[in-house]
């Protein structure tokens, strides 16, 4: 049996991480990394919850494999997008609306 309060611990300081670097930048690549630091702390959870009460079917771990390959898949999609905005306006800048909307 593993001791919950290390892993919890690191899962509240990921979520937190990750959640000021959602609100508080305006880079788009800073708040991707922001996200993934929030989908590292579920997949955290979940991996810790899983071993704290064994389970069969080993579903945490099955459901972090499922939450790594969703978190690829929306990286990709999310930097291709932001790589398209860098080059349309030459920032990314989320804060400053294009000169077309000015």
């Amino acid at each position: 049996m593993i001791h919950l309060q290390l892993p919890l611990v690191l899962v509240g300081v990921l979520v937190a991480a990750g959640v000021y670097g959602i609100v508080a930048r305006r880079n788009a690549v800073l708040m991707l990394v922001g996200v993934e630091l929030v989908l590292a702390a579920a997949g955290l959870l979940l991996v810790t919850m899983g071993a704290a009460r064994p389970d069969p079917l080993v579903a945490g771990q099955t459901l972090t494999i499922f939450l790594i390959t969703i978190a690829a898949a929306e990286i990709a999609v999310a930097l291709a997008t932001v790589v398209a905005i860098y080059r349309a306006r030459g920032d990314v800048d989320l804060t400053r609306r294009g000169e077309d909307d000015a």
